[in-house]
């Protein structure tokens, strides 16, 4: 008798790093609010916030415990994801770490950092995400997933320039 293969697991990494001429304060507050995460995102996606939520930052939420189901919208108007959202460390400095679970990934894990380099700051994110394995099995789906997030990656660090000044960099392949 044949035992049944474990499930399929992918797991995608990423790490992107941009110098942004603010400071790493300044950067911080916007990067960490509603509004600011949405503008990352803009025009292409919004993540929705519960009204009780919109003007807290995630340096106002509680540890370990999930927020909030944000639902991720095309265009800010097609829900195309949700990210159960669990911020599980803030700190040192400027720094938290989300790992939560999404639509298409079990676990969905964020680290942003804002480093001060004097008068200008230099701002990281790493993103490991394991793919559900129904998602997994799919043939091309893991490397569409993987795609899809470098570029949705690439377009915040633009963003985050256009905003804050600075020079975009490319990211570093894991």
């Amino acid at each position: 008798m044949a035992t049944a293969a474990p499930p399929r697991t992918t797991t995608i990494t990423l790490e992107r790093r941009t110098r942004l001429a603010a400071t790493a304060a300044t950067v911080w507050r916007h990067a960490t609010t509603p509004d600011g995460i949405n503008d990352e995102f803009q025009p292409w996606m919004r993540m929705t916030v519960p009204r009780r939520l919109r003007a807290m930052s995630l340096d106002d939420v509680e540890l370990g415990v999930r927020v909030c189901r944000s639902w991720v919208l095309v265009l800010g108007v097609v829900p195309f994801e949700y990210d159960d959202l669990v911020l599980v460390e803030r700190g040192p400095g400027f720094r938290f770490l989300e790992r939560s679970a999404t639509l298409t990934a079990t676990t969905w894990q964020h680290e942003r950092t804002v480093v001060p380099r004097g008068s200008s700051c230099e701002l990281a994110d790493r993103v490991d995400a394991e793919i559900r394995p129904a998602i997994a099995g799919v043939p091309g789906a893991a490397n569409a997933f993987g795609s899809v997030v470098r570029a949705i990656f690439a377009h915040r660090h633009r963003r985050l320039v256009a905003m804050h000044g600075g020079a975009a960099t490319r990211a570093t392949p894991t």
